[in-house]
């Protein structure tokens, strides 16, 4: 007896009025009639009806879609394989695209509004965004992160460059008080860790002594900060923390 409209419009995912549409313009005609005039579907159609809606799927024209179909030469196993091929390249784009729509979220949610190029001429291989997913779970619900953000996403590729300069300087003159022997009591690195506080406070938040302090242990116990300052020069963030911690106590 074949499948009922109904059933096969659930099969598909399709409407029953759809299938009357097909049936009307000639795509899709069922094999079978019950004794009250209702269309059946064979397996045979159902085969069809797949292929149709694999190049809907794909964007064809029905009218193309029909042509395909009828053509006496046609190997539905060829469908299938051209089918496949079709699929396999609009997942390869789509993917493109979604992988282009993550990196303009991640701008968007770094507050970085750079070109590629730019990103790449102000950070070089210190790519801004690494961490941002998990800044945003540790600290996205704070004032301090909305702020940062917002400041973020106001900075032009000249502000990025000036705030880096600022960096690599400070980065330098430490390396070269640690390379005297200054102790981290030092007043030379407490005024040093004071710079490092004011800098936060400049481009990023209000950085108040007490935040500096856990900033400065962070230095330390995580481990990708403290690669980022040792690289400057081995030793520089357990040097660094220490003198922020002292230049936290000076001036309470």
């Amino acid at each position: 007896m074949g499948y009922p409209v109904g059933r096969v419009a659930g099969f598909a995912g399709v409407t029953v009025r759809t299938l009357h549409h097909y049936d009307e313009i000639g795509l899709l005609s069922p094999s079978g009639r019950s004794p009250a005039g209702h269309r059946r579907y064979d397996d045979a159609d159902l085969d069809r009806l797949q292929r149709i809606l694999f190049y809907r799927e794909l964007g064809f024209p029905l009218e193309e879609v029909s042509v395909l179909l009828d053509d006496p030469e046609s190997d539905p196993r060829e469908h299938l394989r051209r089918q496949h091929a079709l699929l396999s390249e609009r997942i390869a784009r789509l993917q493109q695209m979604a992988r282009a729509v993550e990196r303009a979220m991640e701008a968007k949610k770094m507050g970085i509004n750079l070109t590629p190029e730019e990103r790449f001429e102000v950070f070089g291989d210190k790519d801004p965004g690494r961490y941002a997913e998990e800044a945003e779970q540790r600290w996205g619900h704070t004032d301090t992160y909305a702020e940062s953000q917002r400041r973020a996403a106001s900075y032009t590729k000249d502000d990025w460059k000036r705030m880096q300069d600022e960096a690599a300087a400070w980065s330098a003159r430490y390396a070269a008080l640690m390379e005297s022997g200054e102790s981290p009591e030092g007043e030379a690195a407490m005024d040093m860790a004071e710079e490092h506080r004011l800098h936060i406070t400049k481009w990023f938040y209000d950085c108040p002594y007490e935040m500096h302090t856990c900033l400065g242990e962070m230095y330390v116990s995580d481990e990708r900060f403290k690669a980022f300052y040792d690289a400057m020069r081995p030793g520089l963030s357990e040097h660094l923390r220490d003198a922020i911690t002292a230049n936290g106590v000076r001036k309470v």
